[in-house]
């Protein structure tokens, strides 16, 4: 089924040129068209659509995969009592006191991978050889995130908002016909903005087709 995603504003990076109004028509696993919406509701009018507030544009890469998946335990909120936090990414001496077996470790993750897509995340970065832990390792399997190869710890501190880590920010994937299908929308009105209030503004997020985050 073909599917329109439209948006106040759609930035598709690259040479692109930004587009008020404009949409992405997904076909299957890819990119079928970028356009004005009004142009590709007319070409395809059999083509589903979801339309959302704010910027559509390309994805984001978080680099951070060993500190965030590996290295942090992202309670369940039935767990966030017991946290001063919340269900913000338990680190340090807090998470050493826990003792986590296998099988936490990858709820844990399963949860820091669910919060990266509901960021507009669709890329984690990890070195040459890849997550350690194999419970890990299987949750990003299962995920459907891309595992990005990074040369060295990047700069900045670990947060699940590429935004908030001080780090360059790193989009991926410029929206034109036959690229993969991997793109985030933020309830923001330019740029400008999402790097002002950052990737917590998210309200979907899709990769290769597949709408993996809708805020409710």
């Amino acid at each position: 089924m073909l599917t329109l995603h439209t948006a106040d504003l759609l930035l598709p990076g690259g040479d692109g040129a930004p587009v008020p109004g404009g949409a992405v028509l997904v076909d299957g696993a890819v990119i079928g068209a970028v356009g004005p919406y009004d142009e590709l509701a007319a070409a395809h009018p059999t083509a589903r659509t979801r339309r959302w507030p704010g910027l559509l544009t390309r994805a984001l890469l978080n680099p951070y995969g060993p500190e965030l998946l590996e290295q942090a335990y992202h309670p369940d909120p039935r767990e966030a009592d017991d946290f001063a936090h919340g269900t913000d990414p338990v680190t340090g001496p807090d998470l050493e006191r826990l003792a986590l077996d296998d099988t936490r470790w990858g709820a844990g993750a399963r949860r820091g991978l669910q919060r990266m897509l509901a960021h507009g995340t669709v890329a984690v970065g990890f070195p040459p050889e890849g997550p350690v832990r194999p419970s890990v390792r299987e949750a990003l399997r299962r995920s459907g995130l891309v595992t990005g190869t990074r040369a060295a710890v990047p700069p900045g501190v670990p947060a699940l908002d590429p935004y908030a880590s001080g780090a360059p920010v790193t989009h991926l994937h410029h929206l034109v016909p036959r690229n993969h299908a991997r793109f985030a929308v933020f309830d923001v009105r330019d740029e400008a903005e999402l790097a002002a209030r950052g990737a917590g503004t998210c309200v979907a997020t899709v990769l290769d087709g597949r709408l993996v985050f809708r805020r409710r």
